[in-house]
């Protein structure tokens, strides 16, 4: 089920630490993660006395001294005066408050990404975690996979510093002026709760954060603070929003890959990938089915926790947006949560 990638343009992909321009003003880092999905992309924006940066890293040692590296040479002129965040997972959120103490600049973001920030931050880490092992029991991991999530223990703490006390809000419709061009702010929920991406109509510019990525899908996953929820309608919902405001020829800044071109082909596809995947599903549900073994069908070459935790609350969101629409049924069996086909 690969998507084809969507074009790229601009400048070829900068090395850590080095600032490469997409547009006037405009630059595009890429920090290291350690993850399967082995990057992120963070985007630079040069103020009359200062810098704008959307997006922080992930908070290791490596993404500090990546930062530290630039505060000491390309940005060492002139200080950064705002932080932007599109939403609280760790790749993005995870230095904010390390940035934030080391430059004094103020965090701007959905008011609903910093308190979910906070919240994963401030919970008790032994409550956290027999929340997790909870979901993930009744979703039917097995005995060693719920082992390995115990030793693991309550991650997001250890993945992000401590984000700030405070933030300046931004939220959906309202215009914010970054490197001398105005941005639309578009959120959407899905991949987060009320993820913002920016768009600029002078330049046909869409900073896109992960809501359309150029090779691969967002993910879209349910998660144990939430197991009833709908993701993967809001996610839906959010792509049909932006295929009605960005153009044809829109040049998107992802947090992913590559600055890519024809963002409508990308939406569609992103559709009908999502689609295919809930055929899928039901076909892997048959007469009945747990939510593991769902994910098994949908993602057997996945092996390590990290992405088990991730392709496991894909495959919840496509069998919870199933039973919102009446096609299946979810009861608890044997301490298990079952799906099955709605007579």
């Amino acid at each position: 089920m690969r998507l084809e990638p969507a074009p790229r343009f601009g400048p070829e992909t900068p090395p850590p630490a080095t600032p490469v321009a997409v547009a006037p003003g405009l630059f595009w880092l890429r920090f290291p993660l350690p993850f399967a999905l082995d990057h992120v992309n963070l985007w630079l924006l040069e103020e009359e006395a200062g810098w704008t940066v959307i997006d922080t890293g992930f908070a290791n040692a490596t993404c500090r001294a990546i930062w530290e590296e630039l505060l000491a040479g390309p940005l060492t002129r002139q200080p950064i005066r705002r932080i932007v965040v599109t939403h609280f997972h760790p790749d993005h959120m995870g230095l904010a408050g390390w940035l934030h103490a080391r430059t004094g600049a103020r965090l701007w973001m959905p008011t609903a990404e910093w308190l979910m920030a906070r919240v994963l931050c401030a919970e008790a880490p032994e409550a956290a975690l027999d929340q997790a092992l909870a979901f993930y029991t009744l979703a039917g991991l097995d005995e060693m996979a719920i082992a390995a999530l115990r030793e693991d223990g309550h991650v997001y703490p250890k993945r992000v510093s401590p984000p700030p006390t405070a933030h300046v809000p931004i939220a959906h419709g309202q215009i914010l002026t970054m490197g001398g061009r105005r941005w639309q702010v578009i959120t959407g929920g899905g991949h987060a709760l009320d993820q913002a991406t920016f768009w600029c109509a002078e330049e046909a510019l869409f900073i896109a954060a992960d809501q359309v990525l150029p090779r691969i899908s967002p993910n879209v996953a349910v998660w144990p603070q939430a197991p009833d929820a709908d993701p993967l309608a809001a996610f839906l919902q959010s792509l049909q929003e932006l295929k009605a405001t960005l153009p044809p020829g829109t040049r998107a800044l992802p947090s992913h890959d590559w600055p890519f071109l024809e963002v409508h082909g990308r939406i569609d596809a992103l559709a009908s990938h999502h689609e295919e995947r809930l055929q899928r599903t039901l076909e892997a549900v048959g007469n009945g089915a747990t939510a593991a073994a769902v994910f098994r069908a949908l993602f057997p070459r996945i092996q390590d926790l990290h992405q088990t935790r991730f392709a496991l609350g894909e495959a919840l969101a496509h069998l919870n947006y199933l039973v919102t629409r009446g096609q299946l049924e979810r009861h608890v069996e044997a301490g298990l949560w079952r799906f099955v086909p709605r007579n």
